[in-house]
């Protein structure tokens, strides 16, 4: 008896199938793509879909490893760090291709030696994006070859020590530069903001080691700075439009003013003919009202539309330099004005500031205007009416109190308020 034996005709893909693995066909930059946004964890777990998948996630351009990236059980500090260096690792040395972005920020993870060989690794590539956020340990310091990345579009530095080599000549293609809980000399920052000519948006928090910030950047437009400093000037910067600024620390305008009588708001101002937004933070008005300050501005801001204020109400200098500024920004349509009571203070207190006949205090494009903080006390009641009696074509009030303490005193004024401005809505928010 034989035995024949049939082979079955191989199996063509179906039509099923070709419309279930649609993906793999897809072009190269579409998938590198799709797992460039994916956490590292997932793409590289790509590779058990089949062979054709096995190394595609090998050649993705954005490496990110955060939190989100990966999950560790264990509360064993060693653990996760030997953990996270070991993957970091794997990755770094089986990827094959550019890489255009690498971005390391873990919560565990200390300023370890490791993550120098991982910047010389990628300083070899075309590299155009590192964000480097080391949330634990002593300031790391950078390696030298971080400055060699001339590719580099952003650069973003947490809890760094910044000294780069002295032949260091700056990022020529740097646009976005954010620097926060760093150190870094007088010199270093300024040679660095200097030499960094296509900058066009700087971020600075909560820095140590500069006390005179020197902006020179030709085509800067967004700023925002929030630390302690002693002062601030603006070099060269014609193109900046929008700046939030915020000093963290109390300052006596009494001691600054028998030291210096030039104007801070004057020379603030001098080299920012466009602005367009403007948020002054913490205790910055204070700076501004140190030194003589005008009714208004030589130079009017013509462009500015938002303006965002941090004031004790009961300070004289401050509702003087307040002020100043509201008359000198002609076009404003939106204004925040935040409540910052103090409750001592050296300097004069002002209870009838905005009882007074301000001429010339007629904003003609304000729309919008948002007042918090407030307790309802005689000089913020003030400021509010007069206001209300000062926008013609004010849209909307809005109110929002810093406690439930005297809340229905304060309602009941505020709707008396109201006849002052018959267009515009008054919302009270609750605190």
């Amino acid at each position: 008896m034989s035995i024949v034996i049939q082979r079955e005709p191989s199996r063509l893909p179906s039509k099923a199938d070709a419309e279930f693995d649609r993906i793999s066909n897809l072009p190269g930059h579409v998938i590198d793509q799709i797992l460039s946004r994916l956490p590292i964890r997932d793409a590289v777990r790509s590779s058990v879909l089949s062979r054709k998948w096995r190394y595609k996630w090998a050649t993705i351009p954005c490496l990110v490893f955060d939190n989100h990236c990966f999950n560790f059980s264990s509360q064993d500090q060693s653990f996760i760090k030997n953990k996270l260096v070991n993957i970091i690792d794997h990755v770094l040395l089986l990827h094959n291709g550019p890489i255009h972005k690498f971005k390391l920020s873990h919560r565990d993870l200390l300023g370890v030696t490791d993550i120098d060989r991982w910047i010389l690794c990628i300083s070899r590539s075309s590299i155009k994006e590192v964000v480097l956020e080391i949330w634990k340990g002593q300031r790391y310091k950078p390696p030298s070859c971080l400055f060699n990345c001339q590719n580099l579009i952003h650069l973003e530095l947490f809890n760094c020590l910044l000294k780069p080599p002295l032949m260091f000549k700056g990022f020529k293609n740097l646009k976005s530069l954010d620097l926060q809980h760093i150190t870094i000399t007088q010199d270093v920052f300024e040679k660095l903001i200097s030499s960094c000519p296509s900058l066009e948006r700087l971020t600075l928090m909560n820095f140590t080691g500069v006390t005179h910030l020197i902006i020179d950047a030709p085509n800067l437009q967004f700023f925002d700075i929030g630390g302690i400093f002693e002062d601030v000037s603006f070099l060269n910067t014609v193109h900046l439009s929008l700046v939030s600024i915020g000093l963290y620390v109390n300052i006596d305008n009494e001691e600054n003013g028998a030291q210096d009588n030039a104007s801070k708001l004057l020379r603030f101002f001098v080299n920012l003919p466009h602005i367009r937004r403007l948020e002054i933070q913490s205790y910055f008005l204070k700076y501004l009202a140190m030194g003589y300050v005008p009714s208004r501005l030589p130079n009017l801001c013509v462009d500015l539309n938002h303006l965002s204020i941090r004031i004790d109400f009961d300070d004289l200098e401050e509702n003087t330099a307040a002020l100043c500024l509201l008359r000198s920004c002609p076009n404003l349509q939106e204004l925040e004005m935040l409540a910052r009571p103090e409750e001592q203070s050296s300097m004069e207190r002002s209870t009838n500031f905005w009882e007074d006949d301000h001429w010339s205090s007629l904003f003609a494009h304000l729309r919008l205007v948002k007042v918090s903080g407030i307790s309802g006390v005689k000089s913020e009641m003030d400021f509010i009416k007069f206001l209300l009696s000062n926008s013609p074509v004010l849209e909307q009030l809005t109110v929002k109190p810093a406690s439930q303490e005297g809340e229905w005193e304060l309602m009941k004024e505020l709707l008396r308020f109201r006849r002052a401005s018959i267009y515009a809505e008054v919302i009270y928010l609750d605190p």
